[in-house]
């Protein structure tokens, strides 16, 4: 890839000439599709990211949500999509340890992760390759950081056999003392680049990130994926503890999509600064580089600082007592932003232009059309089975049992729930997060998909007894110079804004990754929203059945089939289910419900359906009886995906029905202490064991085992 002849020209004409091959190459990487959003950003001012509780929102490394007085949450998102493709261990671990260094520049601890991940066809050998490389990457990187992976999701569809998608959030813990940003404070303090040495690796990587995969992409592309040495970071995150806690940081950004050159020239330009960069002075671990490749390389674990002249040597000292590089680089000035390399000035430019002057694109959309009925032909039991066993249903215990979720004393709910819970107890609250996408739903109707994924990360919160406080998105797409490829964008775009503006949660910060095609083909529209919230404490009811109580369904009891498991398992379409009239209102309702003392299980309603959220409530010690009337077809009360659902155990019943108010309420049985799955509908009865629940749902582990 390099700098189109229309951009070109441009530079040309603000410059006054040529530009150098190093401002060529800066430009190139700063003004692709994955650092300008050159087609993304016309759509973003659609969600609204303002609320009283949004200390920082878009724009910074990690946006910043107040917890309390005294207690600040830092969240952002980010992806690895293409590095995961080529190298998945080193692709998504390196997305690791990207999101943290976002955390680290706002002055934060990293509390937890959250990773969302896409893979095509389950029982494709390639994707099955992709899965556990990325998985083992993110294991390593995590566990050896010590920051907890604590919730997520695992998608399969066809459309990601030749992209897969690697997105992680991270949430940090700040306060107003220490809180920083990525905005320069004056002309004369210091650029300190901080961490390891600068190498080859990572060259060019945001422009990779902004063209579609090759056939050959896994071999030719592969020095364009970055190496990253966690325990290096371990020592970053403990480093910039120090340096925060000393107040020797002025403003302060990571070292990710185009190096040195992106981080310092936006750490300048949004503070309407510029820089001199000599970029001999920089530590380095391979000899004879260039400045293009001092410039670009994005070689991991790096943080640029600002820092006053006078705390150099004490940046140094810390950099000395942790084993990191320390190089003072340049200096914040009121002028352009110039780089010199062996007495030649390389790069003289307005940072603002650099940062911000690339011209948006504007793309022919063509929206989908909405699906129609037509609904297969099938077994009741044969179908409830392949639902449950399908990889996206089944359990994804052995993703989650590889990471070190328990690490830092915080998490307290155990991945497996629907949402992760974190401790954060100076404040004495608890911190829920959820996160992910459903490509069913956004491939089926991407502009109520979207809206759906919305809703279902809220509901996965109320399940927790918590209320959603921000959120951040992470939108993927495929190439966005294909009409329909770019109509479905626009719709998980404004589905995703509608939805988060209902249930007045503020999208606060996220992360645009498009070009995700491939000779296969593009990806499903997805939007990945990672949401968080709060409550008073941290303890919360769980999924599993207590086998003493009613079990009742907060919210409708069926809708259409648009979007299933089901109708991705067997063939055909439908309209996509028809949303509550009112979603913030089941929001609330549900998370009511979840805090009071006589609800002893709470399970959001989504992937599979109510079958399947059944099946998942039922363990050894305790079984449910259900019959579900109504005049729905059998299929619509079991597998439809209708959001904004829940089934509550409670032993008090009346006091549910009168918490929720005008939300429909269904009471569908008892549970017991049987073991079993008992599920009556349409004449029909479909009765499991938990331990064959427990072995159809164990597809993943038995296949990877």
């Amino acid at each position: 890839m390099s700098l189109s002849p229309s951009d070109h020209d441009l530079v040309v004409a603000e410059l006054g000439r040529e530009p150098t091959p190093a401002e060529a190459a800066l430009f190139e990487n700063l003004w692709s599709e994955h650092c300008a959003y050159r087609s993304s950003r016309p759509l973003l001012s659609a969600f609204d990211s303002e609320s009283d509780d949004v200390v920082v929102g878009p724009g910074d490394d990690a946006a910043v949500v107040a917890l309390d007085e005294d207690t600040y949450l830092t969240f952002g998102i980010e992806s690895h999509n293409h590095p995961s493709y080529v190298d998945p261990f080193d692709g998504a671990a390196t997305g690791v340890g990207g999101i943290v260094r976002d955390t680290l520049s706002m002055g934060a601890y990293p509390v937890a992760l959250a990773d969302s991940l896409y893979f095509g066809d389950f029982d494709r050998e390639h994707s099955q390759y992709l899965f556990e490389g990325v998985v083992e990457g993110i294991s390593h990187y995590g566990n050896c950081i010590g920051v907890p992976t604590v919730t997520g999701s695992v998608a399969f569809h066809d459309g990601y056999e030749g992209n897969p998608l690697v997105n992680v959030a991270c949430v940090g813990v700040v306060d107003d003392e220490r809180l920083v940003t990525a905005e320069a404070q004056e002309a004369g303090n210091k650029l300190v680049l901080f961490g390891n040495a600068t190498g080859r690796d990572g060259l060019g990587g945001a422009s990779f990130a902004s063209e579609d995969l090759a056939e050959d992409a896994e071999t030719e592309d592969r020095p364009a994926v970055q190496v990253g040495d966690p325990y290096a970071e371990k020592l970053l995150i403990e480093a910039n503890e120090r340096l925060v806690d000393e107040s020797l940081v002025q403003s302060a950004r990571d070292l990710g999509a185009a190096g040195l050159g992106g981080a310092s020239s936006e750490l300048v330009a949004k503070g309407g600064k510029g820089a001199d960069i000599d970029l001999g002075t920089v530590h380095q671990r391979e000899p004879n580089m260039n400045a293009l490749e001092i410039l670009l390389a994005e070689s991991q674990e790096r943080m640029v600082y600002e820092v006053r002249p006078e705390d150099t040597e004490a940046v140094a000292d810390i950099a000395d007592r942790f084993d990191l590089g320390c190089s003072v680089i340049g200096e914040v000035t009121d002028g352009n932003y110039v780089c010199t390399f062996e007495g030649e000035t390389v790069v003289d430019a307005p940072a603002k232009y650099l940062a911000d002057g690339a011209p948006m694109n504007d793309l022919e959309s063509v929206e989908p059309e909405p699906q129609s009925r037509d609904l297969p032909d099938t077994d009741l039991a044969d179908a409830f089975e392949a639902v449950l066993a399908h990889p996206n249903t089944a359990s994804k215990e052995w993703v989650y049992r590889q990471y070190d979720h328990e690490v830092g004393n915080r998490t307290a709910k155990r991945p497996g729930d629907d949402a992760a819970l974190v401790a954060i107890r100076d404040a004495g609250r608890g911190v829920a997060i959820s996160a992910g996408a459903d490509p069913n739903w956004t491939d089926a109707a991407p502009y109520e998909g979207a809206r759906a994924v919305a809703l279902e990360n809220a509901t996965n919160l109320a399940a927790m007894g918590a209320r959603p406080l921000a959120a951040v998105d992470c939108l993927n797409g495929g190439n966005p110079e294909k009409p329909d490829v770019y109509g479905g964008f626009r719709g998980i775009v404004d589905g995703l804004a509608e939805m988060c503006s209902t249930l007045d949660t503020p999208v606060v910060g996220g992360n645009v990754s498009l070009y995700n095609d491939s000779a296969t083909g593009p990806i499903p529209p997805t939007p990945t929203l990672a949401v968080v919230g709060s409550k008073d404490g941290y303890d919360a009811p769980g999924t599993d059945l207590s086998g003493d109580g009613t079990l009742l369904l907060v919210g409708e009891l069926s809708g259409t089939l648009g979007g299933s498991q089901y109708l991705a398992s067997h063939g055909g379409e439908d309209a996509f289910p028809t949303f509550p009239e009112d979603p913030a209102a089941v929001v609330d309702a549900l998370a009511t419900v979840a805090n009071q003392s006589t609800t002893t299980a709470v399970h959001d309603v989504s992937h599979g359906g109510l079958g399947v959220a059944l099946a998942e409530m039922v363990t050894d010690d305790a079984g449910v009886t259900v019959t579900l009337d109504g005049d729905a077809l059998a299929e619509e009360r079991l597998f439809s995906e209708l959001p904004g659902r829940a089934v509550v155990e409670t032993t008090d019943p009346e006091t549910v029905r009168e918490t929720v108010g005008d939300v429909p309420v269904t009471e569908l049985g008892t549970s017991d202490d049987s073991g079993t799955l008992s599920v009556s509908v349409a004449g029909e009865r479909l009765e499991y064991a938990s331990d064959a629940i427990a072995e159809t749902r164990g597809h993943i582990t038995r296949t990877l085992d």
